[in-house]
């Protein structure tokens, strides 16, 4: 299968906001990282934006993924290293490869069209499959050891927290019936405890399993917290002057950039009733985009599946600094 930087090597993938993304991150020669490579949909660009004598570095969670974009991309992108990780362990990626800073980092949240398109994965609450929805499948927990073995209070509280599920309680409790009586181990399975769940007026419109698979898959591969941690590391290992950016397709994510970014962009956070700055807090980012970038009502004709996409981008501040840029911090408690 042909690929090329708008395709990827799958048909139905087209990487997300990539004129936005890349002209954004890109500021000039150096490393680039980019944290979620999947099909490679953006490295293409990055690498010709970034220029001869660039690095880029693609990590992937999901090593079947990592290994056709390697076979696909090699010889044509030489200038790319590929490594499987997740980007929680940043830092410590980019010290195996010998590297101590780079001038941008690009995460792309989520599930990757491949994910989704391969139903053997169990990703997708529309086709049959084993219950697995892991992105890395060297890891333990799969999504039916999740819905096997937890109790029906931590299956709501996932259901809930992570997929914004009104009927939690009530699905929570149709998985633990159905298990009691056989294992879920496929997605048709437990689509049909959750249809069970539902009032029957829920039952039509968008698929009633949408919110729970997302949820159930947020929890299997931990996204939120390596999302935490993959924030950090990056402001951690960017050059001064370097970018961050970040591709949202849900609340949640978009939520927790948005926060970061903001916390990061500001100087002491210490309660305003406190007469001198005792936290120490420098701020470290200027944010690019005070409102997110969004798709275009023309890319959105053409990949439905962007529709929900954020772009938010920062970049690194020279000088770690007391105030934020001018929003009257506070002078340090000696």
């Amino acid at each position: 299968m042909n690929w090329d930087s708008r395709e990827g090597w799958g048909p139905s993938h087209r990487p997300v906001l990539l004129e936005e993304t890349v002209s954004l991150l890109v500021t000039g020669p150096g490393v680039y990282v980019d944290c979620t490579a999947g099909g490679g949909g953006h490295l293409a660009l990055l690498a010709a934006r970034a220029g001869a004598g660039s690095r880029l570095i693609a990590i992937d969670r999901d090593c079947a993924v990592l290994a056709r974009t390697r076979e696909q991309l090699q010889a044509s992108l030489p200038q790319v290293m590929f490594v499987h990780g997740n980007f929680r362990d940043l830092g410590q990626i980019l010290e195996r490869a010998g590297v101590k800073e780079v001038q941008g980092v690009l995460m792309d949240l989520g599930v990757s069209s491949f994910q989704l398109d391969d139903a053997a994965r169990g990703f997708s609450y529309r086709a049959d499959a084993p219950l697995d929805m892991r992105m890395d499948t060297s890891q333990a927990t799969s999504a039916a050891d999740l819905v096997n073995r937890l109790s029906e209070q931590e299956l709501s509280r996932i259901l809930w927290e992570y997929g914004e599920e009104r009927y939690a309680r009530r699905i929570a409790r149709s998985i633990v019936a159905m298990r009691q009586r056989e294992p879920i181990v496929s997605t048709g399975q437990l689509v049909e405890a959750i249809r069970r769940a539902l009032p029957a007026g829920q039952r039509e419109g968008k698929h009633p399993a949408r919110r729970s698979f997302q949820a159930l898959r947020i929890a299997v591969n931990e996204e939120l917290e390596s999302l935490r941690a993959g924030l950090e590391a990056a402001v951690e290992v960017l050059a001064a002057g370097g970018r961050l950016a970040v591709i949202s397709f849900h609340s949640l994510e978009d939520r927790m950039v948005k926060a970061f970014f903001a916390r990061e962009a500001k100087g002491c956070l210490c309660p305003p009733e406190l007469p001198v700055c005792v936290c120490g807090h420098r701020a470290r980012l200027r944010v690019l985009t005070r409102r997110p970038v969004t798709p275009t009502p023309q890319e959105v004709a053409e990949n439905p599946r962007a529709r929900s996409a954020r772009l938010r981008v920062a970049e690194k501040l020279a000088v770690y600094s007391t105030n934020g840029g001018g929003t009257g911090c506070r002078q340090p408690g000696i």
